[in-house]
């Protein structure tokens, strides 16, 4: 679930903010740089989403550091955070309207909103969530799919095999939840424009009340 709100949330942003990426933020530095070396001017959305990214990613792992000090469990605050951020970015967009111009302030407040919804999810999988693979960095995960795919096929050892088998099905999940996220997401954009961010927003609220009905605590031993 947290890869198709990733997928969906990345192909909107980019399709309705002139190709900003929200989270796949190597993307943007690849957009800056192909920019300056055409001779054009890269976007604020675009510069300042690497260092948004990068500060809710640490005032992520700041919160966790906290709740973990007072004895309080972190996966149920850090997801209800990244809900209330994508309802932000979903309600500026669509003030912004379907037509936006992707340089003025309150479209760029709208997509860093997204940037720092999906730092958030980066962050909750890799505090929260241990043992799993990235919900939003594919690259990763196509690339330790392939080799543990290799090694179910071709490894000796049970053991090993057992083991490759089982982190092959969960890379598969995770790429398979993002392309189809992506897919519903720009075939909503298409339809409805800003609008279609209601899909990652009312998944997001899906997984805090997920949360809610199971044990706060048992995710983040994995």
């Amino acid at each position: 679930m947290l890869s198709v709100i990733a997928g969906s949330t990345d192909v909107i942003s980019f399709l309705g903010l002139a190709g900003l990426f929200t989270a796949h933020i190597t993307g943007n530095l690849i957009l800056i740089a192909a920019r300056i070396v055409n001779g054009s001017e890269a976007s604020v959305a675009h510069i300042l989403a690497v260092p948004v990214f990068i500060l809710a990613l640490a005032l992520t792992r700041l919160l966790v550091h906290g709740l973990t000090a007072i004895g309080r469990p972190t996966l149920r605050p850090l997801l209800a955070l990244q809900f209330l951020l994508l309802s932000g970015f979903l309600t500026f967009s669509v003030i912004t309207g379907p037509h936006v111009d992707p340089s003025t302030p309150e479209a760029i407040f709208a997509g860093m909103l997204g940037v720092s919804a999906m730092a958030v999810q980066n962050g909750l999988v890799q505090l929260s969530l241990r043992g799993i693979p990235s919900t939003a960095m594919m690259t990763t995960n196509i690339t330790r799919f392939t080799l543990e795919f290799v090694e179910v096929l071709i490894g000796r050892d049970p053991e090993d095999v057992a083991k490759s088998r089982q982190q092959t099905k969960l890379y598969f999940l995770a790429i398979l939840g993002f392309t189809a996220g992506a897919a519903i997401g720009a075939l909503a954009f298409r339809l409805l424009a800003f609008w279609s961010l209601l899909i990652p927003t009312a998944l997001a609220a899906l997984t805090v009340v997920m949360s809610l009905m199971t044990n706060p605590k048992a995710s983040e031993t994995v």
